[in-house]
């Protein structure tokens, strides 16, 4: 954080421009105005406005100028002190090897989403002693209204999990403020990166709702296009319950502190499956989340070019199954959920 030292204005860039990469720049822009200078490095700065309009379930109208709109890496980081992805599993590998040769020393880089491998690809790529920092869960629903224009947000979290790894603690506290202030949520630090680099949110969470969806559809288009959320179901419920047992086997092996991570019936204030049923069907900033489903001739059909396909199972329940397996940590559940996951994947 060493542009306040200098007295000059803090440099942050946002690399991505999906759901978050939108909401996040278009909120850090607004909220972070004349304290720091916000920048967003997108492969489609064309079709972009240099103003994102962003607009939350609270009344809240954040709109102020980015900084930067650019493709041009060098001149999108080369300076940054703050670079934070916003991408999906598969493109954090590519945009690391994009961005290494023009990463400052001192420049901390971190990801909105660490649960599909940041921090593993990131040793991988840039070295073990890269300051890295990643949250545990996404801050908030976003949503693209009008590409590189306007955006939505749902549902702000009560509290975001943060971890680092070389970061010293003067800039973790300075690092927890910031974002506090950009996400609009407290902000709490966590002890290891193996806190935020596991989670039994989207790996577990969507690959287990797909399975009890779909694991035996039959290639035939479907009436409608249902809710992922609002129509969830306690077979979904019971599935993801079982999953999560063997997820916490798996945090035991890796000696991962106890608390750090709620297990799912803690986590949606339920105690059984019909009560996490009726939690997840009632919480207003998932209500109006489609499953992942496109229009075909007859009907609707699952969307395996979603998210949902592409990255939750190759880089959320695979990385936790293999992880399992080099402890030896039996995980029967999530093998069989990841195998059927992967084969649809395969099959697009």
């Amino acid at each position: 954080m060493s542009a306040e030292a200098k007295g000059k204005q803090m440099t942050i860039c946002i690399c991505g421009g999906g759901n978050l990469g939108h909401s996040i720049a278009g909120r850090a822009a607004a909220v972070l105005e004349g304290k720091a200078s916000v920048r967003l490095l997108t492969r489609k700065p064309d079709l972009w406005s240099h103003t994102i309009v962003v607009e939350d379930d609270c009344g809240g109208v954040f709109s102020s100028p980015l900084s930067m709109v650019t493709d041009d890496v060098c001149q999108a980081v080369c300076d940054a002190d703050i670079v934070l992805l916003c991408l999906p599993g598969y493109a954090i590998t590519s945009e690391l090897l994009r961005l290494k040769p023009f990463l400052s020393p001192r420049v901390l880089l971190g990801s909105v989403v660490c649960s599909t491998g940041f921090f593993f690809d990131a040793f991988d790529v840039l070295g073990k002693e890269t300051p890295l920092f990643g949250f545990q869960r996404v801050p908030f629903v976003a949503r693209i209204a009008d590409y590189g224009k306007k955006s939505y947000i749902w549902g702000y979290r009560k509290e975001v999990f943060m971890a680092t790894s070389h970061i010293d603690s003067d800039s973790c506290t300075k690092l927890q403020l910031l974002f506090e202030q950009l996400f609009g949520t407290p902000v709490s630090l966590l002890q290891s990166y193996m806190e935020a680099a596991l989670t039994n949110s989207n790996p577990i969470l969507h690959t287990g709702r797909l399975y009890t969806m779909w694991r035996d559809w039959d290639g035939q288009p479907m009436e409608r296009q249902t809710y992922f959320y609002k129509e969830w179901t306690d077979e979904a419920s019971e599935t993801i319950i079982a999953m999560d047992q063997e997820f916490f086997q798996l945090l035991s092996a890796l000696n991962v502190r106890k608390g750090a991570i709620k297990p799912l019936l803690e986590h949606y204030e339920s105690v059984d499956a019909q009560s996490m049923t009726y939690k997840i069907r009632s919480i207003p900033s998932l209500a109006k989340v489609l499953s992942p489903m496109i229009e075909v001739e007859g009907g609707f059909v699952p969307d395996l070019q979603s998210r949902y396909f592409i990255e939750d199972f190759p880089y959320g329940l695979s990385l936790i199954c293999k992880l399992a397996k080099d402890q030896g940590v039996p995980t029967p559940i999530m093998d069989k959920i990841n195998a059927w996951g992967m084969s649809m994947c395969q099959n697009r």
